[in-house]
């Protein structure tokens, strides 16, 4: 199985963990798949103030900056692998 493969049983898996990560491991999963996906960010922060999550989702993203679509791939993979335990 090549990575995107094994990327995208990850991210399968990752919908049907027996418990719910807490909200640092899903900004996680967020960036890397993000990362893997999109690659860097491109976009402009949020606007909003208060809109709290969408930018704790931009600066976790942010942070990947310069990290490969394929590193960011198997950091998630490796993550999901870790919360199935």
């Amino acid at each position: 199985m090549d990575l995107k493969e094994q990327f995208e049983a990850a991210v399968s898996n990752s919908k049907s963990l027996s418990q719910k990560p807490d909200n640092d491991v899903l900004l996680k999963l967020y960036s890397l798949y993000k990362q893997a996906t999109e690659g860097d960010l491109t976009t402009e922060a949020p606007a909003n103030p208060f809109d709290f999550v969408a930018k704790a989702k931009y600066a976790a993203w942010e942070k990947l900056k310069g990290i490969t679509k394929e590193n960011a791939m198997q950091e998630y993979i490796d993550l999901v692998t870790s919360l199935k335990g």
